[in-house]
């Protein structure tokens, strides 16, 4: 049986394959030609040799319908886990003849979801279920537009996109493949945050040290400088244009403020695969909800440090556990999120720990963390309950 189906799936990709009506007419005009040498009737001979140019001209008509189609994709715009990822085709017939009945598979990565029938229809197709065109008219174009419901994250990368058709007497199916390439990029999902007390609790822990630390500078003197047109009088240091003979202008400390908050995925640890996707889905979420108070950056074994929202997410969609690290920690208090207590030690001072607790795995102390993740309860409710009660 796979050897049978190899075959007609070869024959089909590089020639064309009987349908059902092809093999019926096939058996037909065999069972003439035999009759028609056995009583030497004439008319045998004729409906012999009708249905034997009727298989030829069946051969030849399916792969030319196929030739002078080109295919053009249109753009993919990322999406986050669990939405629908709208695609689409466009059709370019560059022949004088009009091109009919033709199936469409977009050989899409399986781990990627489910076609949808169109891209706000409900009706699954599944990825092998192939969608059909009427017509593309001469010289003209036809759009095929789909969704795909999409299920876990990732940079997702295909080009095979197969045309099949019987037309136009359906005895014969021919299948071509045409090569477009495609990036689809799916985001971690991203929870709606109301509040989370650790990320608030380090902001203002950054604005005192930040009002401290101007406070300590204020009026602290960095160096001197000549006099310029329109420096203000109070700035004089009058001692030292005493020694120099001119008017010598202070230059006061100014201080930058801190460096913002750093959000540290341990991803060059080993992590069981669902706390490893919840805790994607952490980071992708503290992330977004911290960027509207202060500045922040994410941190991977794989990427070092790295900022903004856009790519963010493109990093948090590919990255995966036990990947190589090539980039040290940096070395100012970060947001930690692992599952292994091995490498508390190699973190900076007042740091804060976000650990992922699984009753069949070594956990991290409840005393080393500032929220401990349980694996089988919902991670938002988590993540926005109070520091006290975790």
């Amino acid at each position: 049986m796979r050897l049978t189906r190899r075959i007609n799936d070869w024959l089909e990709t590089h020639w064309v394959t009987p349908a059902y009506a092809g093999w019926v007419l096939l058996g037909l005009t065999l069972f003439f030609l035999l009759a028609a040498s056995n009583t030497l009737a004439g008319w045998l001979y004729v409906l012999s040799g009708l249905g034997l140019a009727l298989l030829a001209i069946a051969t030849l008509l399916p792969p030319r319908t196929l030739q002078g189609i080109t295919i053009e994709r249109q753009t993919l715009y990322p999406v986050n886990a669990g939405n629908t990822l709208r695609l689409g085709l466009t059709f370019h017939n560059t022949t004088t003849s009009e091109k009919s009945l033709l199936q469409v598979q977009d050989q899409i990565p399986s781990e990627l979801g489910t076609f949808l029938d169109t891209a706000d229809s409900k009706e699954r197709l599944g990825l092998e279920r192939a969608a059909t065109i009427a017509t593309i008219p001469a010289l003209g174009t036809q759009t095929w537009s789909y969704g795909v419901e999409t299920r876990h994250r990732g940079i997702y990368h295909w080009q095979s996109i197969h045309l099949r058709t019987a037309a136009p007497l359906g005895l014969f199916w021919c299948r071509r493949q045409r090569l477009v390439k495609a990036k689809a990029i799916v985001y971690p999902i991203v929870l709606n945050l109301t509040q989370c007390p650790l990320i608030d609790q380090v902001g203002q822990e950054q604005s005192q040290q930040t009002h401290h630390l101007q406070m300590s500078h204020e009026g602290v003197t960095r160096s001197l400088r000549p006099y310029r047109w329109g420096d203000p009088m109070r700035l004089v240091h009058w001692r030292s244009s005493a020694r120099h003979n001119e008017l010598r202008i202070r230059e006061l400390e100014v201080s930058t403020g801190g460096q913002g908050l750093i959000i540290g995925l341990d991803s060059a640890a080993d992590w069981h695969p669902d706390d490893f996707e919840q805790a994607v889905i952490a980071a992708a979420s503290l992330y977004t909800y911290a960027e509207r108070q202060m500045p922040i950056q994410l941190w991977t074994a794989g990427t070092g440090l790295c900022q903004g929202t856009q790519r963010v997410l493109e990093i948090l969609a590919q990255v995966q556990p036990q990947e190589e690290h090539q980039h040290p920690l940096p070395n100012v208090p970060i947001i930690w999120l692992s599952q292994h207590a091995d490498r508390l030690s190699q973190l900076p001072l007042r740091s804060r720990v976000i650990s992922w607790s699984r009753s069949e795995t070594t956990a991290l102390q409840r005393p080393l963390s500032d929220c401990v993740i349980q694996a089988n309860q919902p991670l938002q409710p988590q993540l926005e309950s109070p520091l006290s009660q975790k």
